[in-house]
């Protein structure tokens, strides 16, 4: 088919009919080409239908990462109706606050996460549908609720006839954020404008695409096509985009779907199928990757793979080198954005911070939305126009606070992403501002810090959070995870903090504990550290 606007289903059906026999996915055991996995998603698209969902209406996904997950998101789509990432690691009362704020009509959930889902489900007026996915689970011990269907036999019983009417532009992306404070919120895109922000519209370095025709006529040939491993879980959004980016290039999407991370699983992972592109977020992955290619234990053939890249958590520079000196000639990609900025910009250069050049579409604002002067080192904040969200699903005071109107009347989203701009039109990015820590009067951002104590050579992985004090209004502590057998001291981290960053951002207390505990998507895990740091 020729793709009559950018609407996702319209994109993905196009490049499907394109190259049928290529292969596009593999996940655990299954691999499906493009035109299997185009007819398992038309298959749950139509049961959606059946199901009386129409355009608009959201469906939620609450699994980890499997085939399903993307054929149930593609499914939806093709229907035009809204799949909404479920972040499977919620509480009860985190499932049910999302899925009511979702008006969630369906859900898609694996059956291990069913007496968590039946703990609220009579909390939840819109869901009325239930697609159970099969897992270790015994079906005997944790069976189907009442009216619920199996995914396979929904898909069984579903028509695989294509439906195309009425897609449009202006379809709906939902990408709930899982932020570092408060309950989540939904950010709503428009097709076109994700499609432009971050799923590859933009070219990536290349010109932009023009008209929707082009991305059939972009598809690369077998031998230069991406062949992208995605660590992340797909509730992330750097997930979710790269699956597309990799997709409508006609690529294959390799994702990972341990339960567990096991660095040297992922390597062998990357050289059975020959992955050329590795997609995880941050160092929370990159460091036990890097760890895993020098330990000695075993030899991985890494020689496919020609770029790693991050997005949703930038790089410390101490972990680039290290991946570098495993992996010379691979590209290091820092990839900066957020779920209401879309793909902000790239880096490559690995002995860097995060700084990204300013473009067209990027800015750093003040207060009152005037750019701010270049080597002035004015802390402005991290602006993106043109291709921007609608707001956040029913939160316009939200909204309005994040996407505003400058005085020439250019729509902005600036989510808080504190931010510099030098003389030289490159920006560096300081850190979310609902984390920076005020010290005496000092703006402390905690990843600054956190990147430092991580080039100490005792250290494996840290987080960092301002703590109140009675003198200086906060405190800059640290949650250190040392390497095996090593203890390293406050006044040694201290000492080596004033090598690298200026001395009142040096911690002033530290925890050594055994594991640093993260969210699902390698993000701080703010308020575990928070309760780590109360309890002592």
């Amino acid at each position: 088919m020729t793709p009559r606007n950018y609407q996702l289903a319209e994109l993905f059906d196009a490049v499907a009919d394109a190259v049928p026999d290529r292969l596009a996915l593999v996940a655990g055991e299954r691999r499906l080409t493009f035109a299997q996995l185009q007819e398992r998603a038309r298959r749950f698209g139509n049961h959606l239908r059946d199901q009386g969902v129409g355009p608009g209406a959201t469906v939620g996904i609450y699994a980890r990462n499997r085939a399903e997950w993307i054929e149930a998101m593609l499914g939806a789509y093709a229907v035009r109706a809204v799949p909404v990432n479920v972040n499977f690691r919620y509480t009860d009362e985190e499932l049910a606050y999302i899925l009511d704020d979702a008006d969630t009509v369906v859900l898609v959930v694996e059956r291990g996460f069913l007496p968590i889902l039946g703990k609220v489900r009579d909390r939840l007026p819109t869901l009325r549908h239930l697609c159970v996915l099969d897992d270790e689970t015994d079906p005997v011990e944790v069976p189907d609720p009442s009216g619920a269907v199996s995914y396979e036999a929904a898909l069984a019983a579903a028509s695989a006839a294509p439906f195309i009417d009425g897609r449009s532009d202006d379809d709906r992306y939902i990408l709930y954020t899982g932020g570092t404070t408060g309950m989540p919120k939904g950010v709503i895109w428009r097709h076109e404008d994700i499609f432009f922000a971050a799923l590859g519209g933009n070219g990536f370095g290349g010109s932009p695409v023009t008209a929707p025709t082009e991305v059939v006529e972009r598809i690369a040939d077998e031998q230069t096509r991406m062949v992208t491993l995605i660590i992340a879980p797909m509730m992330h959004g750097a997930a979710q985009w790269v699956t597309c980016i990799t997709l409508f290039g006609g690529g294959e999407v390799v994702l990972s779907t341990a339960t567990h991370f096991d660095p040297h699983e992922i390597w062998s992972l990357v050289e059975r199928e020959r992955c050329n592109n590795v997609t995880l977020v941050g160092d929370a992955m990159a460091r036990p990757l890097a760890e895993a290619l020098g330990d000695g234990t075993v030899t991985h053939d890494t020689s496919s793979v020609a770029a790693i890249g991050s997005g949703g958590a930038i790089f410390s520079a101490a972990v680039k080198e290290q991946l570098r000196s495993h992996l010379p000639g691979v590209l290091i990609v820092d990839s900066f954005g957020a779920s209401e900025t879309g793909a902000g910009a790239s880096q490559l250069d690995p002995s860097t911070g995060p700084r990204f050049p300013a473009s067209e579409w990027t800015a750093v604002l003040d207060d009152e939305l005037r750019p701010v002067v270049p080597g002035s080192g004015t802390v402005g904040r991290l602006a993106r126009r043109g291709h921007i969200p609608v707001g956040y699903h029913k939160d316009e005071v939200k909204t309005a606070s994040t996407f505003r109107t400058d005085a020439d009347g250019v729509r902005w989203a600036v989510p808080g992403d504190h931010a510099s701009i030098d003389e030289d039109g490159m920006i560096t990015l300081l850190g979310r501002g609902s984390n920076c820590i005020n010290s005496g009067g000092e703006k402390i951002y905690p990843e600054e810090v956190e990147s430092a104590l991580k080039r100490h050579p005792d250290v494996f992985d840290a987080v960092v959070l301002g703590v109140p004090d009675d003198r200086f209004t906060e405190r800059v502590a640290a949650i250190v995870q040392p390497r095996p057998g090593r203890a390293p001291t406050v006044e040694e981290l201290r000492v080596h903090c004033h090598t690298v960053i200026a001395g009142y951002k040096a911690p002033r207390e530290v925890l050594l504990v055994e594991t640093i505990t993260r969210l699902a998507t390698g993000k701080a895990d703010y308020r575990w550290a928070r309760e780590q740091l109360a309890a002592r």
